[in-house]
């Protein structure tokens, strides 16, 4: 059997607005509630499976391949939500997209601070190297 990516648990103060939200910004399919998860599925079947936690939260990264269609559609999404988006995971360009290896990228928060970020091409694949 290949080796695939199956899914990942992200910690949230409250998982169903947390799924709800990723699933609408991203245009996917509604989550669906599976024991403690409210789990978001991917185009490519990964599950993002958002989990209530006490306390204080870590934020993570998660990066989404999409395209250009999808790019502007999401886009869309954070400019009328009026979420604060940047070109870079520092955050040192805010309203900014990147044009990384001849395509579109920028990263937005969700409900709890984890770092979203859609790309339109694969890092490397058009020779940018940071």
């Amino acid at each position: 059997m290949a080796i695939e990516f199956n899914h990942t648990i992200l910690s949230a103060r409250d998982s169903k607005a947390s799924a709800e939200f990723l699933a609408e910004m991203l245009g996917l399919s509604e989550p669906r509630r599976w024991g403690p998860f409210y789990m978001v599925r991917t185009d490519n079947d990964a599950n993002l499976d958002y989990m209530d936690s006490q306390g204080e939260l870590a934020p993570q990264h998660y990066a989404f391949l999409v395209g250009d269609a999808e790019f502007d559609a999401i886009f869309d999404r954070i400019r009328e939500r009026k979420l604060t988006y940047w070109a870079d995971p520092a955050r040192r360009k805010p309203g900014e997209i990147n044009d990384h290896d001849r395509g579109r990228g920028l990263y937005f928060e969700d409900l709890n601070g984890h770092l979203l970020e859609i790309i339109t091409r694969p890092y490397g694949s058009g020779g940018w190297n940071p």
